[in-house]
């Protein structure tokens, strides 16, 4: 009992430590409490499997996409930590901040430290790409990270953008082809629709005042 419960202590510390190293947007994000019963669009067949972790075994992505606030960075959230629980490395990050955060990097001697967290994680998640047309600099820094991740980790991406824009947001066409080649071909995709989550309680709260 005490060798069960000291593995299941240094486990839960593992878990932890990985937990805090993603930087998640929504650390309480948890599997269990995905809501499938909204109707967004949502495949619970294809999420429950992605939530096993194989996809990210398979060294494969996954895109979601949807309107703003149906729960897209929660879902990766929640899929990170199913991940975190398998003892999977992750790292969030803002897409914007991100390309800000490379751009300062490259002028002060941080960004092969930078490229190298964010090519060495397991599941890399990149939130809330585009709608800005992305600079000379931001299309080659991607292209560097995705060339250096292409079958040796998964990509979670998520954007209110449909697939059919991206390149348009990459912008420069050979580059464009080439990053998307990289991320899509392999990925998974999970579309969503559907009304705001953050509308539906202003209108549920409304709803309750007037009452």
């Amino acid at each position: 009992m005490l060798i069960d419960r000291e593995a299941t202590s240094r486990e839960t510390k593992r878990f932890e430590s990985r937990m805090r190293t993603a930087h998640l947007r929504h650390v309480g994000a948890a599997p269990e409490d995905v809501d499938y019963k909204t109707r967004r669009g949502l495949d619970k067949s294809l999420f429950q499997n992605l939530l096993t972790g194989k996809w990210i075994r398979d060294k494969r992505n996954l895109m979601i996409t949807g309107p703003c606030g149906v729960g897209k960075t929660w879902l990766a959230c929640a899929l990170a930590q199913a991940a975190c629980r398998e003892g999977v490395t992750v790292l969030y990050k803002r897409t914007t901040r991100l390309f800000d955060e490379l751009e300062l990097a490259h002028g002060d001697g941080r960004f092969p430290r930078i490229f190298k967290a964010l090519t060495k994680t397991q599941l890399l998640i990149l939130d809330g790409w585009g709608p800005d047309r992305l600079d000379a600099n931001q299309r080659r820094d991607l292209m560097e990270i995705v060339e250096d991740r292409y079958g040796n980790g998964s990509t979670l991406i998520t954007s209110q953008l449909p697939l059919s824009t991206w390149h348009e947001v990459i912008g420069e066409p050979t580059f464009a082809d080439a990053i998307l080649d990289r991320l899509v071909h392999n990925a998974y995709r999970l579309e969503l629709d559907g009304q705001s989550f953050r509308k539906q309680d202003a209108q549920a709260g409304d709803a309750t005042t007037k009452n």
